[in-house]
């Protein structure tokens, strides 16, 4: 072997690159196939051409057809514009003389081509990593399950389903008239969420979670929540819509949901297949939360699709990297709190394991209609604001002086258990989350009649949605008020207040 690779660096020895990009490519040519491209010879082209930099068409001519082979697509070129072809749209790249890009187009099958900054971008700047990125992104979004003749109907009815999300997007969420917090942010209040559906290259996409943060302190929150709509195949065929289900004029029930035609009412067509919300990142969800998705939408969750685990364990891995479903964690010590005050949270295991605190971690969402897309989020939403409360308590490190054990009372209820500051007697604080924005809190324990304590707790609770910072208000607070005379006790309230940033 050693010989042979010696005969053959002496062979190439004197060759230039332009013979060596040629020679590759006559490789390619004779081994590859109609399903996939050589992967070594491709491989070794990328290394060749990353010697080089993009200074001719011919060169951004090869560095495009080479995205288009590593997505599966096909590659045809004029003199100066280059396509990239897929069953369900086509990027047009029109070249410049020095190797730049002039414009980058994207069309969807019979619609017309719009321009495309999101791989324009990438090309201007002979990013070739990000392009193929965000190629491979473009096609997922074109990536419709079936034959040509289910793809191109699949296709059409996840058309008519974007253009009716879009006409309905801009309705607002009816709040609850029991909720004091009145959020102004468009992803937590409007009805959708912030949809975004625009260009063709742009998948449909809807962030409808984001909670509230507060970089003082330390204390951080998850990202956005999002979920990329889409088609996926299904065992069972079902109704899709092949117009639009939106009437006019829209009206809306008396829950606020826009009231749509059923998809029997408007032409349709019966195809193995199903819309479905692929949720980013993952949700881990209560039982009961996904039979109710499975009532909202009538598409069950196949049950091997399914794997239950206790809901504790599925947040603990949501907050902390290392840990996994089967680490039986039960203690956490909460982030720095003001005054370098930090807390220790029990979850009982005994209390969590029940089956019916059983949870999955989910990650899409399968419906077949644009009316249940509302109902889905409010109910996801729901799920995200009781999750993000729970995990505010799950982070690692030194056990604490102050001990709180939390405990599930009901799907939407859990209880917090302390020793109270100003007597040696315990403490429970019932929150009860009646949606995302309706959360309510109940303080029980001897001595303790003053009903506005518990709208102060609730009420800090959900402008920073962390029951670390809640509690400390709230430990302070009765620190303070067994301190000072009964009078001031009013005055204590603001001065308590923890500064969440809106």
């Amino acid at each position: 072997m050693s010989s042979i690779l010696s005969q053959l660096h002496a062979k190439y020895a004197s060759k230039n690159w332009n013979e060596t990009f040629q020679l590759v490519r006559k490789c390619m040519d004779k081994s590859r196939d109609d399903s996939a491209p050589c992967q070594p010879l491709v491989a070794t082209l990328e290394r060749l051409q990353e010697v080089f930099k993009v200074s001719s068409i011919n060169a951004m001519r090869s560095r495009l057809e080479l995205a288009a082979q590593r997505q599966g697509m096909g590659f045809h070129f004029t003199e100066a514009t280059c396509y990239l072809t897929a069953d369900l749209f086509y990027v047009e790249a029109a070249l410049l003389p020095c190797g730049g890009v002039d414009e980058v187009t994207v069309a969807p099958h019979g619609g017309a081509p719009s321009r495309s900054e999101i791989l324009l971008q990438p090309l201007r700047s002979k990013d070739f990593s990000e392009f193929s990125a965000r190629l491979k992104d473009l096609a997922s979004q074109y990536d419709v399950p079936g034959d040509n003749d289910v793809k191109f109907k699949l296709f059409t009815a996840f058309q008519h389903l974007r253009k009716d999300m879009q006409a309905i997007s801009h309705l607002p969420r009816v709040a609850s008239g029991n909720s004091s917090r009145q959020m102004a942010d468009i992803i937590n209040d409007s009805l959708f969420g912030c949809l975004l559906a625009e260009q063709a290259d742009c998948p449909l996409t809807i962030h409808f979670y984001s909670p509230p943060t507060s970089e003082a302190n330390g204390v951080n929150f998850a990202d956005k929540q999002a979920a990329r709509v889409a088609v996926r195949s299904s065992h069972v065929s079902h109704k899709l819509q092949m117009a639009s289900v939106v009437p006019l004029p829209l009206q809306l029930d008396p829950e606020g949901f826009p009231v749509l035609s059923p998809t029997s009412e408007v032409a349709h067509e019966t195809l193995p297949a199903c819309f479905v919300l692929r949720l980013k990142p993952t949700i881990p969800t209560l039982r009961s939360f996904v039979d109710k998705i499975n009532q909202i939408t009538g598409v069950a969750v196949p049950d091997h699709d399914v794997q239950w685990a206790q809901f504790r364990n599925l947040l603990a891995q949501d907050s902390i990297s290392h840990c996994s479903p089967e680490d039986e964690l039960d203690r956490f010590c909460a982030a720095l709190l003001p005054g370098d005050v930090t807390h220790t949270y029990v979850f009982p295991a005994e209390a969590w394991e029940a089956a019916s605190h059983a949870g999955v971690a989910l990650d899409a969402v399968p419906f077949t209609h644009a009316a249940h897309v509302p109902r889905l989020v409010e109910l996801l939403r729901h799920q995200c604001a009781i999750n993000t409360l729970l995990k505010s308590c799950m982070s690692q490190g030194p056990d604490c002086d102050h001990h709180f054990e939390v405990r599930p009372e009901a799907d939407t209820d859990f209880s917090v258990t302390f020793q109270r500051p100003d007597k040696n007697s315990l403490a429970i604080l019932l929150v009860g989350i009646a949606d995302s924005q309706n959360i309510t809190c109940r303080l029980y324990g001897a001595g303790i009649g003053d009903s506005s304590r518990d709208e102060y707790i609730a009420s800090i609770m959900r402008r920073c949605m962390s029951i670390p910072l809640s509690l400390h208000a709230l430990y302070e607070k009765m620190k303070l008020t067994a301190a000072a005379p009964p009078d001031s006790e009013k005055d204590s309230t603001t001065s308590l207040c923890v500064p969440i940033e809106d």
